[in-house]
Parts: C-alpha cells; sequence; structure tokens
C-alpha cells in the first residue's frame, strides 16, 4: 500500500511545479507582449527616444519647450503628458491611488519591469492615466506642468523616506524607480518632436 502514496505525492509534486511552471510562464508572456516585446514594431512618429537618469530627460524637455511648434503624435499635449510624468514620480513617494494587486505586481508587473530593463526601454498605453489619479487638465499650461515635474523630481531626489510600491511593477528602489520615472519620460517624449 505504500507505493501508491508515494506515487500520489510524486504526481502531486509533478503538478505543482507543472502548474508554477506555466503560471510564470503565463506572465511572462504577459509582460512580454505589454512591453511591446511580441512584435517590436515602432508605431508611427516614435523617436524611440532612452534615457536612463533625469539629467537625459530634462536635456530633451528642455529642447522641446523651446521649440517653436510642436509635432506629435500623441493624444496628449505636452503639458498633459509632463503632469502625468509628475504625478507618477510624486506617487512613488506618497503611494499610488490604486494598486494593482500583490499578485499582479510580483508575476506579470515583476516581469514587465525586468523586459523594460533589459530592452532599456519602456513601451505601454501612452493615453492611459494612471489608475485613480486625477484627469488632466486639456487647457494646462506647458511651464505650470514644467514647474510640477521640475518640483517632482527634486523631491524624489531628496527623498530620504521609503519608496512606495508602483501600482504596477510592485516594491522598487530608489535607483531602480529613476530608471522607471526616466524610461517612462523617454517613451511618452518619443511623440513629440520640434517642427523643422
Amino acid at each position: 500500500m505504500k507505493p501508491p502514496l508515494r506515487h500520489a505525492a510524486i504526481s502531486t509534486d509533478v503538478n505543482q511545479s507543472r502548474r508554477s511552471f506555466l503560471m510564470s510562464s503565463a506572465g511572462v508572456a504577459t509582460a512580454l507582449a505589454t512591453a511591446g516585446l511580441a512584435g517590436c514594431q515602432s508605431a508611427p512618429g516614435d523617436r524611440e527616444l532612452t534615457f536612463t537618469s533625469f539629467a537625459a530627460a530634462e536635456e530633451e524637455i528642455a529642447r522641446l519647450m523651446a521649440a517653436k511648434e510642436l509635432v506629435s503624435e500623441a493624444q496628449w499635449s505636452l503639458a498633459q503628458t509632463l503632469a502625468h510624468c509628475a504625478q507618477s514620480i510624486e506617487y512613488s513617494m506618497i503611494g499610488y491611488p490604486q494598486p494593482k494587486s500583490k499578485f499582479f505586481q510580483s508575476t506579470a508587473g515583476a516581469a514587465a519591469f525586468e523586459a523594460f530593463s533589459w530592452r532599456g526601454r519602456m513601451t505601454h498605453d501612452l493615453a492611459e492615466p494612471i489608475p485613480g489619479a486625477p484627469e488632466l487638465e486639456a487647457g494646462l499650461e506647458p511651464v505650470a506642468a514644467l514647474e510640477r515635474l521640475q518640483t517632482a523630481v527634486q523631491s524624489f531626489q531628496q527623498w530620504r523616506g521609503l519608496m512606495r510600491p508602483h501600482f504596477a511593477y510592485g516594491d522598487l528602489g530608489k535607483k531602480e524607480y529613476e530608471l522607471v520615472h526616466s524610461m517612462h519620460l523617454a517613451n511618452h517624449l518619443s511623440f513629440f518632436d520640434a517642427k523643422s
């Protein structure tokens, strides 16, 4: 009678391993699709900027702000985009209003973060607001939005408290967060350029 019990235990272990493998594979596949790695095709107007620091993003923002006229494939204005990016930086210090589940953060979210980090570039829906964030003002002035972003970056750089979990990626350290925020800015700003 003991062999069948042993066989049942082995069968259970195999089923648990198979289930874990399938769950992690599904999470990775979802993350890769979310990360835009399924086809790696550029969208029209995407300049495919890459930033790994706030300093690199600030140079591009200054160039765009100095332009007499911008061309854009984005649904949001430059001001709305800067305000959206400022919101994300602010929330990394005070907490995101509607985080995804811990399960999502530790599976698909973590896998997406790893894929973006490996790739050096983030891709996401550029018209999707941060869950629970206030609506972006349509008539927001670019200078006011830039000031908000600069204040958020300065506050982040001076922040000595704990970083709050990202709504999708979960727990991140300060260096990881700077990378996330820089890639987020690069993804959005890739769809703006100075008109030649």
